[in-house]
C-alpha cells in the first residue's frame, strides 16, 4: 500500500529550482534512500513533505490524503516525523527529557510520556543514559538521541537526514541496526544519506537526485550500477 506519494514537485527560490518535476512512492514499512551529490535537493525535498517548505508545483499525499501545505505541526500531528543533518538536542536536557519533549504531543500525561520516552531509549540502546545530558553524548548518541525523539509523536513516516554523517563504521553499524528496528515497528522510513556503505544494504529503493532532477529510481543493485548515477558522483570521465 502506497504511505507516500510524491506527484510533480517543484520548488523554486526566486529564480532557483531546487527541485523540479519530482515523482516517487514509498509504500507502507519500506525503507526508501533519497541520495545525490551536494546541492542536489534533498533536503529541500524533505523540507517539502514535512511542511518546512510548500512545493510550487505539485502535491504530495500522505496515505491518500494531500500534505502539500500544510505546516511542520500539522504535519507531525498527522504523522511525520524527522530530524535534521545537525542533531537539534537540547543541551542542557537529559536524554530522556529530550525524548519526552516530542512525546508531549502525543501523550498529555508527564508519566505516560516519561514512560514513553523510556521505551524509545530502549529501542535506540540509549536508556543507560537517560539521565546524561545531551551536550555530554558523541555525535552518534545525539543522532540516535533525536531520531528517537522524532519517534516519540508516534509517526507513520520517519524522514531521517544524514543521520549516519560523520560516523565511524562502528557507529554507522549501530544507525543502521536503529533503521532496522524502526522498520521492524512499522514505521516507513525516507532516509537521505551520503553513507552508501549504510544505506544501500538496507534500502528497498533508492531515489536519486541530481541538480533537483530525479535522474535514477529503481532497488540498490540496479542504481548502484546506473552509469548516469555514476557519472553524477564521480563525473563522466
Amino acid at each position: 500500500m502506497t504511505l507516500l506519494r510524491v506527484e510533480k514537485v517543484s520548488k523554486r527560490f526566486g529564480g532557483i529550482c531546487a527541485n523540479e518535476d519530482i515523482s516517487f512512492d514509498l509504500d507502507a514499512g519500506q525503507i526508501v534512500g533519497l541520495i545525490g551529490p551536494n546541492g542536489a535537493g534533498k533536503t529541500t525535498m524533505f523540507n517539502c513533505i514535512a511542511g518546512y517548505a510548500h512545493p510550487t508545483f505539485g502535491k504530495i499525499w500522505l496515505d491518500g490524503k494531500e500534505v502539500s501545505g500544510l505546516r511542520p505541526d500539522q504535519c507531525a500531528r498527522i504523522g511525520i516525523g524527522r530530524t535534521f543533518q545537525v542533531a537539534r538536542t537540547f543541551h542542557s536536557m537529559s536524554a530522556l527529557e529530550n525524548v519526552m519533549v516530542g512525546a508531549v504531543l502525543v501523550n498529555r500525561s508527564i508519566p505516560a510520556a516519561r514512560e514513553y520516552g523510556w521505551k524509545l531509549l530502549e529501542l535506540v540502546s540509549l536508556a543507560k543514559f537517560a539521565d546524561k545530558p545531551a551536550a555530554s553524548m558523541t555525535i552518534s548518541e545525539q543522532r540516535r538521541l533525536a531520531v528517537a525523539r522524532s519517534l516519540a509523536i508516534k509517526p507513520r513516516l520517519l524522514l531521517m537526514d544524514e543521520v549516519m554523517a560523520g560516523l565511524n563504521p562502528s557507529e554507522v553499524k549501530e544507525m543502521v541496526d536503529t533503521v532496522k528496528k524502526i522498520r521492524d515497528k512499522g514505521i516507513s522510513c525516507l532516509i537521505v544519506e551520503h553513507v552508501l556503505e549504510g544505506i544501500m544494504p538496507i534500502a528497498d529503493k533508492i531515489v536519486v537526485l541530481d541538480y533537483g532532477r530525479k535522474i535514477a529510481e529503481g532497488p540498490p543493485e540496479v542504481v548502484s550500477n546506473d552509469p548516469v548515477v555514476i557519472a553524477a558522483y564521480l563525473g563522466d570521465e
